[in-house]
């Protein structure tokens, strides 16, 4: 795979998603401000690969930075913010923030180069992280596949959403390379196609047989036959196991429960979210109008309509059948076991 996001050079480099599938370019960021702008913009999305990114921006930013001493903190403060402020929902940004604040606190008393070395060791450590943690959901969730899956995921969840392999396309990776994969249904996830145009590129170039639906196929294919697992990423998993995820998924689940087919969530522990009890504790990121009204700079909507454009929605915990992070799988009650599952070692 194309690597999501790495550090080469002195600069934070990353596969311009919004190019995809038809072109692969690289995008060069070569300070803090950059990387917060291509989170914002959507040059990288998902999750897990914003929380690898904004923490290797803080490297950046205060590697640049020319204050010293006392002086640093306000810096490195300025710059967290800058990245902080990019998304709202994906909560795995706000914990790469702290674990980066919790390391540059440990250590300030050092010195401007050691904090900027150990800033560097910590976002390279939570990209190592990361992928180890997508590989390890990835074979817990392949087990929970049925033989001759015929799996349904909505957006992407994949390696470009991650530092690679991904969390539900991880699952089914591993679930294709135990031979358990007989069919991906991709729904294209309006309005910005992330079904489309990243997931179905992920999974044909690692030839695991792949069809797009439009959003408003699912339940048809559900109701039909065609689909017996569904696998979805998180961007925001609250205490009680009420999930955000892209908007169309609370549907998929809904659809899902009405049709028996079992719904899972892959999601590393960064994602539990167990200071907010339930999913209407969590915001919801609202885009822009142009989303929805235009498509590739062709306007497709009367000018003056009014536009609604949530990014995600929030599918309750009753319509969960497991969660699957890096440290096991978590059932109903959600409340028990998403909190035994993040205070493991």
């Amino acid at each position: 795979m194309v690597p999501t996001v790495s550090w080469q050079d002195g600069a934070v480099v990353m596969i311009d998603q919004r190019r995809l599938p038809g072109e692969e370019i690289m995008l060069e960021c070569r300070d803090h401000v950059e990387v917060a702008a291509a989170i914002k913009d959507m040059a990288i999305r998902g999750a897990p690969a914003i929380g690898v990114a904004a923490a290797l921006g803080i490297a950046l930013g205060v590697r640049r930075s020319p204050a010293e001493g006392a002086a640093l903190r306000p810096a490195f403060e300025a710059i967290c913010e800058t990245l902080r402020v990019t998304r709202p929902t994906a909560v795995n940004l706000f914990w790469a923030i702290e674990r980066m604040r919790r390391r540059f606190d440990a250590l300030q008393a050092a010195g401007g180069d050691v904090v900027r070395e150990g800033l560097l060791e910590e976002a390279l450590a939570i990209q190592r992280e990361d992928l180890a943690a997508c590989h390890r959901m990835g074979d817990l969730g392949a087990a929970l596949m049925p033989e001759q899956a015929r799996i349904l995921t909505h957006c992407n969840a994949g390696a470009l959403a991650t530092a690679g392999y991904g969390t539900a396309l991880g699952v089914i990776r591993s679930a294709a390379r135990d031979g358990k994969v007989l069919q991906v249904f991709a729904d294209e996830t309006r309005p910005y196609l992330q079904g489309a145009r990243l997931t179905a590129w992920e999974l044909m170039r690692d030839g695991i047989p792949t069809t797009l639906i439009a959003d408003n196929m699912a339940g048809h294919m559900m109701a039909t036959g065609h689909v017996n697992a569904i696998v979805v990423g998180a961007d925001r998993i609250a205490a009680n196991g009420d999930v955000a995820n892209k908007i169309g998924t609370y549907s998929v689940a809904v659809l899902a429960k009405e049709n028996g087919i079992p719904f899972y969530v892959a999601a590393p522990v960064s994602t539990f979210d167990l200071d907010t009890a339930s999913g209407a504790g969590i915001p919801i990121e609202e885009r822009a109008e142009d989303e929805i009204t235009h498509h590739s700079g062709q306007r497709l909507a009367p000018i003056g309509v009014g536009v609604r454009n949530p990014a995600f929605d929030v599918t309750p915990n009753r319509y969960v059948t497991a969660i699957i992070c890096e440290r096991g799988v978590a059932r109903a009650p959600y409340t028990e076991s998403l909190r035994a599952l993040a205070e493991a070692e």
